[in-house]
C-alpha cells in the first residue's frame, strides 16, 4: 500500500504534535489545583446574613427553607464564635484586675494592723462561726430544661454552684435541696464539673419533682433534725407570714383551696401574695429557669397545678430601682439567706442586688422619687447582662468561692 508525502508529513505533523498537547493539559490542571489550594488556605470572611441565606438556598431543594428564627440563631452563633477569643481576654484580664484588687486591700489592712501595733493575722483572718442549721428549706426546681437553649442551661448549673456556695458559708443555713435532677445539667456536673456536687455537704439531690423534695423536707422537720428556730423565725402575731394585694392584708380566710399544700410556698412574681417574713418549718421553692423571661407566668402556673401556696418577695416595697432588674436563682438563695441572719428584708436587697443596677432603699423619699423617674425612663430598656460562659465555676465548686463573673444571665424569679 503506497503512502503519498502529503499524507506522511501530516502524521509527523501530528504525532509531534500530541506530546505538546499533553505536556500543555498537565501544566494547566497544575496551576488549576494550585489555584484551588490557593482558595481554600485562604482565610474566608465571617458569614453574614445575605450569604448564609443564600447558602441555605443552594442547599437540597427537597430541605424546606430556613426561616427567619433560624437565620437568626445562625448568626447568634456565628457572632458568639467570632467575639468567643475576646470575651475569654476580657474575663481573664477582669480576675487579674481583682486579684490585684485584694492584693492592695490586704497590703493596706496589713500596714493599718502594724501602725496599730496588732498582729496582722488577727485582721486577716476571717472571723471564725460556727454555722447554725434552721428548718427552712430552699428547693431550686430545675423541671424546666425543655424550655432553655443550651447556654441558659450552662448559666443555671453556674447558678446552682453559687447557691451551694452561699449556703455553705453562711452563719445561718437552711436545707439546700435541688429537684427534678437530670437531662444535660446533671450530664454537665457529671462531665464538665467532674462530679462536684457528690461532695457537696447538706444538699438533697431529688430526682422527682419539687413536691417530693418537699415531702422530703418535712420529714427532717418532724424527726427533730431540721435545726434551731432563730430569732428571725419565730411567730410574729403582728405580722402575718404572707399578705395579699397591692395594701398588703392578711389572707381572707376561705380565699385558699382547702387542699392546698401550705409546707410549701412556690416563689413567683406573677402572684397575688408577697412575702413578709420566713416561716420555720417550711419550703421555699425558686424556678431554676433560665430564659429570658421567654415564658410568662410558667412558674405560678405550675404552682397552681400542684395546689401549693405562692408568693413573691417584697422588692418593689424596699427598693427603688433605675432600670428593671430580673433576680438569678442564687441572688434569690442569698437573699433568703441574707435574710435569715438581719431579719429585715431591706438590709437583704442591698447586700446582694448589685450597686452597678442603680438600687436604692425607699427610706430616702427624695432618691426613691428620682430613682422611678429614671425606671420610667428606662422602662423600655431590658437588663441584657448574659453570662457567655464562666470559666471559673469548676473552681467555685471547688472552694466556695461565692464571688462569681460580674455578668449573669437572667432567671423568672420573684420579683414584682
Amino acid at each position: 500500500m503506497e503512502v503519498s508525502q502529503e499524507e506522511t508529513v501530516q502524521r509527523t505533523g501530528s504525532a509531534a504534535s500530541e506530546p505538546a498537547s499533553d505536556h500543555m493539559s498537565q501544566s494547566s490542571l497544575t496551576n488549576g489545583k494550585r489555584k484551588a489550594e490557593t482558595e481554600l488556605t485562604r482565610d474566608s470572611p465571617p458569614l453574614g446574613p445575605k450569604r448564609i441565606a443564600s447558602e441555605a438556598a443552594e442547599g437540597d431543594a427537597a430541605d424546606p427553607p430556613l426561616s427567619k428564627n433560624q437565620l437568626k440563631r445562625l448568626r447568634k452563633k456565628e457572632q458568639y464564635e467570632i467575639y468567643k477569643q475576646e470575651r475569654k481576654v476580657k474575663r481573664k484580664d477582669r480576675r487579674h484586675a481583682k486579684q490585684e484588687r485584694k492584693r492592695v486591700e490586704r497590703e493596706a489592712k496589713i500596714a493599718a494592723a502594724e501602725a496599730a501595733g496588732i498582729d496582722p493575722q488577727t485582721v486577716l483572718r476571717p472571723p471564725q462561726f460556727k454555722p447554725i442549721l434552721v428548718p427552712v428549706g430552699l428547693i431550686i426546681d430545675c423541671d424546666f430544661e425543655q424550655y432553655m437553649r443550651d447556654p441558659e442551661i450552662v448559666s443555671l448549673s453556674s447558678q446552682i454552684v453559687r447557691s451551694y456556695s452561699v449556703n455553705r458559708k453562711a452563719k445561718y443555713q437552711g436545707h439546700l435541696f435541688i429537684s427534678s435532677w437530670g437531662g444535660k445539667m446533671r450530664e454537665r456536673f457529671e462531665t464538665v464539673y467532674g462530679g462536684v456536687h457528690k461532695r457537696w455537704k447538706g444538699v438533697h439531690i431529688v430526682e422527682g419533682e419539687f413536691r417530693e423534695a418537699g415531702v422530703e423536707a418535712r420529714h427532717i422537720w418532724e424527726s427533730k433534725c431540721g435545726g434551731e428556730i432563730i430569732d428571725s423565725l419565730k411567730a410574729n402575731d403582728e405580722l402575718p407570714a404572707i399578705t395579699y394585694g397591692d395594701n398588703h392584708e392578711p389572707i381572707p380566710e376561705g380565699s385558699e383551696p382547702m387542699d392546698i399544700n401550705k409546707s410549701v410556698v412556690y416563689l413567683t412574681a406573677d402572684s397575688p401574695y408577697t412575702i413578709e417574713r420566713l416561716e420555720p418549718n417550711t419550703s421555699y421553692v425558686i424556678g431554676g429557669l433560665v430564659d429570658r423571661n421567654r415564658e410568662k407566668g410558667l412558674c405560678y402556673k405550675k404552682a397552681q397545678e400542684c395546689r401549693v401556696r405562692t408568693a413573691k418577695l417584697p422588692i418593689g416595697e424596699y427598693m427603688a430601682m433605675q432600670s428593671r432588674f430580673v433576680l438569678t436563682t442564687n441572688q434569690v438563695v442569698e437573699i433568703m439567706i441574707k435574710w435569715l441572719e438581719c431579719g429585715n428584708w431591706g438590709e437583704a436587697f442591698m447586700g446582694v442586688i448589685p450597686k452597678r443596677k442603680g438600687g436604692i432603699l425607699k427610706t430616702d423619699t427624695s432618691e426613691a422619687d428620682q430613682a422611678d423617674e429614671n425606671e420610667d425612663q428606662d422602662d423600655d430598656h431590658a437588663d441584657e447582662d448574659m453570662l457567655e460562659g464562666d470559666t471559673l465555676v469548676v473552681d467555685e465548686a471547688m472552694n466556695g468561692d461565692e464571688s462569681g463573673s460580674e455578668d449573669e444571665e437572667v432567671s423568672q424569679v420573684a420579683v414584682p
